[in-house]
């Protein structure tokens, strides 16, 4: 399992179903016009009402964006609501500009359609949705930048009978993960996959990814290369279906997610175990607790030591049925196999 950890990863979009792994389903291809396709008035309109949505966003009036919501999603709104109030603060005081525009006509669609793909512009750009209801719909592409954390703001809209412009769907995601932007992380997973260290190289080419793709429905000549850069990495006993069992001086610990996340600022790599009965019993001891997560580190650097030139540090929690049990994040330098250094940088928890 790939874990995700900063910021508002993915939106809610509520009246489409994302037709993420392109099933193979009967598909109608409708049309689609680029921004600079468009006449003037079309550019402006979107882009007036995609400006108009932002500003409500950056002022947290969720009032007023509901009410300019389409009534099948403004029905079920809190999911909206809650991203609104994470994205809030990050983009307060933030510059919006306009980055795309997609024109998107299902308007000769029939209702049922198993799924509809847009293709638009050249190099193609393709959008693909499944039950879309017929009718004409943008997705509008936004930068908040000037502030610490720039965020990617899409916005799916759908196009009233009045011609007015309603919010069908919310996205956000960051464009900074630890002060680097995707293409930097893509340089330096190709650099990991030169040099064989095949970890560093897949979790930075999945970190690029997260941070050039703004919606998880849209595909490109890039980013399709860059999906093909990580699928060429193979990677052993990462877990997903399977925990990957770390053994820890005859103590198995059960790894059920890896990847990184830079809630402490620096790039770190995240990891979520599972422990035992005994070893929960364990964590209610803050030295216990702090050894074996140190245990986890441990045995996980062992056997990947190429782990320790890409991250600043690691980040463990130890999870329960329904919480986090323990968390501990040391940087690389006191993770040091046998030694339970003293905590001058480290960040804990106990649960």
């Amino acid at each position: 399992m790939v874990l995700r950890t900063t910021g508002v990863r993915d939106g809610l979009v509520l009246l489409l179903t994302i037709a993420g792994a392109l099933l193979p389903l009967a598909a109608t291809a409708a049309s689609c016009k680029t921004q600079a396709q468009m006449t003037i008035a079309q550019r402006d309109a979107l882009s007036s009402a995609a400006r108009t949505m932002v500003g409500e966003v950056q002022s947290g009036n969720v009032e007023a964006l509901r009410a300019n919501t389409i009534p099948a999603v403004a029905a079920d709104f809190s999911g909206i609501a809650d991203s609104i109030g994470t994205v809030k603060p990050l983009v307060q005081q933030a510059a919006i500009t306009v980055d795309s525009l997609y024109a998107l006509d299902a308007s000769s669609d029939s209702l049922g359609t198993a799924r509809t793909d847009f293709y638009c512009g050249t190099p193609v750009v393709a959008l693909s949705f499944t039950d879309l209801p017929p009718g004409s719909y943008a997705l509008v592409i936004l930068h908040a930048t000037g502030v610490p954390q720039p965020q990617q703001i899409s916005l799916i809209l759908s196009e009233t009978a009045q011609h007015r412009w309603m919010l069908a769907g919310f996205f956000s995601r960051p464009m900074l993960e630890a002060g680097h932007d995707g293409l930097w992380y893509w340089a330096l997973a190709r650099n990991y996959a030169r040099r064989s260290m095949n970890w560093n190289a897949w979790l930075y080419y999945r970190t690029a990814a997260d941070l050039l793709d703004p919606v998880e429905f849209l595909s490109s000549p890039n980013l399709e290369k860059l999906k093909h850069e990580e699928d060429l990495i193979q990677l052993d006993s990462l877990p997903g279906i399977k925990p990957l069992l770390l053994d820890a001086h005859g103590s198995v610990l059960k790894v059920t997610a890896i990847g990184t996340t830079a809630t402490f600022g620096a790039l770190d790599l995240g990891v979520h175990y599972t422990p035992d009965a005994a070893q929960t019993v364990q964590l209610h001891d803050p030295y216990a607790a702090r050894r074996q997560v140190t245990d986890v580190m441990t045995a996980l650097l062992a056997l990947h030591p190429e782990l320790r030139e890409a991250f600043h540090g690691i980040w463990v929690q130890a999870d329960g049925e329904s919480a986090s049990l323990f968390a501990l994040e040391l940087p690389m330098d006191q993770i040091v196999p046998g030694v339970l250094l003293p905590a001058t940088n480290s960040k804990s928890a106990v649960r």
